[in-house]
């Protein structure tokens, strides 16, 4: 028989809120302006207003970017926007690809929350849609992504290292 263990509140407010670093991406900043104020307004509806911001030349220095906010040990969570629309070259798949996975290792390499807002379009329409202020604005996605694995994180803490007995 399966258990169903909640990770995270229903109304996603912590106790005491995390602290968040959010990098936003300077390219495409029509987009990105959205999916931040999308994001902050999401946080701050759930009680979280300590969120630092750092803005990122591009996608693709996103994972370096996060791997150092992680390491200074400030942040439980770090909310990566940005925005790659296809052109007429594949570097929108290598731009996208190395942004993915390279947040991705990032997040479990140290074990802490990277959340993944990066839109990846084939049209500037597709993302200004998804940075719009409304319900659907990715940033607001990825600001409860984050909180909510947050939240995951701080109810499966493991133990502390060194007062383990055998």
């Amino acid at each position: 028989m399966s258990t169903h263990i909640a990770t995270a509140p229903t109304d996603l407010k912590l106790d005491p809120p995390p602290r968040l670093a959010l990098i936003v991406s300077r390219f495409n900043p029509v987009v990105t302006g959205g999916l931040r104020d999308g994001a902050l307004g999401w946080l701050k509806a759930h009680g979280i207003e300590n969120v630092d911001i750092y803005e990122a030349p591009g996608a693709f220095e996103m994972p370096l970017m996060a791997k150092r906010l992680i390491r200074l040990g400030r942040y439980e969570g770090v909310i990566c926007l940005g925005c790659v629309i296809k052109g007429d070259t594949a570097h929108f798949e290598y731009i996208s690809l190395g942004a993915t996975m390279g947040l991705m290792e990032t997040m479990l390499g140290a074990e802490t929350p990277v959340a993944f807002g990066i839109l990846t379009t084939y049209t500037e329409e597709q993302a200004l849609v998804r940075s719009r202020n409304d319900a659907a604005n990715k940033g607001r996605e990825a600001s409860a992504a984050c909180v909510e694995t947050v939240a995951f994180m701080r109810a499966t803490r493991l133990p502390d290292p060194g007062h383990i007995s055998c």
